[in-house]
């Protein structure tokens, strides 16, 4: 989220977590600015997406943005997210970039160092927000295998007209959106948002 109205709209509809990127990008934040979209969202999660491994500047933005989840997506090893557990008391999730249809051997020792491992699809020169899908389909008996407890995030391209065939094919824990509710970069569609969360229905977590 880039903007105070749209995460609290979101919150409206049924989010139950709502992210800010300090990752470099057109959506990239400061944590000033993520101060005021995180205020008044109710009781959704605070999530924070950063395109940095480094543990230090991680705690002060956490710190500072009082964020519950940190989502590494600068291609984290096991070693880094443990790094940022040690120093960060909420839960800590993983971006795996996927090329192809096939998942890397490091999905399972990244389902098991992090609470949360975040399917995205691999874009040259992008952390994530291209609009990519992953072909579901053919991912679902690796991540099904991988599966231990720790939550599955889908992301990479969904839409509200598509977002039901993910959900059926790979039944993810969470579902993250961000370019198929914008009407341009870092601006939300409020009615593309409303029609996601009615395609998710009744799934119960959704960001």
């Amino acid at each position: 989220m880039t903007r105070h109205a749209d995460a609290s709209f979101a919150s409206e509809i049924g989010a139950s977590y709502i992210g800010a990127v300090f990752a470099q990008g057109p959506r990239q934040v400061t944590v000033d600015s993520a101060r005021k979209i995180f205020d008044s969202i109710g009781g959704a999660l605070r999530v924070g997406v950063f395109g940095t491994n480094d543990v230090r500047e991680i705690g002060r933005v956490a710190d500072a943005v009082e964020l519950d989840v940190v989502q590494l997506h600068a291609d984290p090893t096991p070693d880094d997210v443990h790094a940022v557990r040690s120093s960060f008391g909420g839960d800590v999730w993983a971006a795996l970039r996927i090329e192809g249809s096939s998942v890397s051997n490091s999905i399972e020792e990244l389902v098991d160092a992090a609470d949360g491992v975040v399917l995205d699809a691999k874009t040259p020169g992008k952390l994530g927000g291209s609009g990519k899908t992953l072909p579901w389909h053919e991912l679902a008996p690796e991540i099904t295998r991988a599966r231990t407890g720790s939550l599955i995030i889908l992301a990479g391209g969904l839409t509200p007209q598509n977002v039901g065939i993910a959900l059926r094919d790979l039944a993810p824990d969470v579902v993250d959106v961000s370019s198929g509710v914008e009407e341009s970069p870092g601006a939300k569609d409020h009615q593309l948002m409303r029609d996601f969360a009615d395609s998710v229905g009744g799934m119960e977590r959704f960001a």
